[in-house]
């Protein structure tokens, strides 16, 4: 998300409540004329503290167990809201 800066991420696989990257989600960048589209400073740091909105991302991935999550949108580098697909009993 650091490097996509803004754009979405979509049909990310959750397995056992972690990102599974195999297959990879597909990563749509979103480029903003005027405006920093390069990667977010944090990626060159080996060590940082997480954001709440990193934070309350792998909680809904924990909490979720398996499943996709459809899209997620980023600003700023960090996630901003996301779309889970589910299945109603």
């Amino acid at each position: 998300m650091q490097r996509l800066n803004h754009g979405r991420i979509f049909d990310l696989t959750v397995r056992d409540g972690q990102p599974v990257m195999d297959p990879p989600p597909r990563v749509v960048r979103e480029i903003k004329f005027g405006g920093e589209n390069g990667p977010r400073p944090e990626v060159a740091k080996a060590d940082f503290a997480l954001k709440g909105q990193v934070r309350e991302l792998f909680a809904q991935m924990e909490a979720m167990g398996d499943g996709v999550i459809r899209s997620i949108e980023v600003k700023h580098g960090l996630p901003f809201r996301m779309t889970i697909e589910e299945v109603r009993a």
